[in-house]
């Protein structure tokens, strides 16, 4: 694939306000050159991800209901069944969010390079080296000197894979919190020690900062998708809806070639 140099007459010059004016924004010229397409996500990773995005969005909100009834302050509740319905949507997402875990884990084993175990954990000397240039990279400190990776690079997989341990924090404490309705239950039974350990409120606790925990992951997660669009070119967006981008052709990565 060929692309035109952008710019003004198609002349090769780049106009600085287009690509960053400050001296800490790398300013990086138009596509052009060859390009090669690169298959990175499946379509079973891309899908888990949307939906365990929209199973979140449903948790938090119904699961910040729960704790406080804020829509119901006053009067006789006797007759309102907003709580009832609040819990089966809390419920049911959480359902769904667990079933998009095991589609994850059934995937650490059965996709590609870029989707299995490995892929999870910078396990390479050098990863461990990129993973600090990676930081000096989003902290703009040295921005020039980035690693390029084709699927996650080191810091990536660091935050991702402690959202994943958050994720399993927040599936344990919901099914011992869950079970508590029924004591002598299914659920009771296999997490009633997390309650023995912790303390119901403490367990309560710990829910609450762990979904704090995904609302500060969130924006910052965006913010770094939208960035790298704008200002590394790299279609990470793109990525996860069409599972690939556009590289150059004569471009090196660390994780390997296309």
């Amino acid at each position: 694939m060929t692309t035109p140099t952008a710019g003004p007459e198609h002349k090769g010059h780049v106009e600085p306000e287009l690509y960053g004016t400050f001296d800490f924004v790398r300013r990086v010229p138009p596509p052009s050159g060859h390009y090669r397409w690169v298959y990175l996500w499946e379509r079973p990773l891309r899908l888990m991800h949307w939906v365990a995005a929209l199973c979140l969005i449903v948790l938090t909100i119904t699961g910040f209901y729960i704790g406080k009834p804020y829509f119901l302050t006053s009067g006789d509740t006797s007759n309102h069944f907003l709580m009832g319905w609040f819990r089966f949507a809390h419920f049911s997402a959480a359902a769904v969010f667990v079933m998009t875990g095991i589609v994850r884990i059934y995937w650490l084993f059965m996709g590609n390079r870029f989707e299995r175990l490995p892929a999870l954990f910078p396990i390479r000397p050098r990863d461990w080296v990129n993973l600090f240039r990676m930081t000096k990279f989003y902290l703009m400190i040295e921005p020039e000197k980035a690693p390029r990776y084709l699927g996650h690079n080191p810091l990536q997989q660091m935050a991702y894979t402690g959202m994943y341990g958050l994720a399993v924090l927040s599936v344990l404490t919901g099914f011992a919190l869950y079970g508590q309705a029924e004591p002598g239950g299914f659920f009771h039974g296999m997490t009633g020690w997390m309650v023995s350990l912790v303390g119901l409120q403490g367990l309560r606790f710990v829910h609450h900062v762990v979904t704090w925990g995904f609302l500060i992951f969130i924006p910052i997660h965006i913010y770094l998708a939208v960035r790298a669009d704008h200002i590394e070119r790299t279609g990470v967006i793109s990525s996860i809806i069409s599972g690939g981008r556009f590289v150059p052709s004569d471009e090196e990565f660390e994780d390997g070639n296309p």
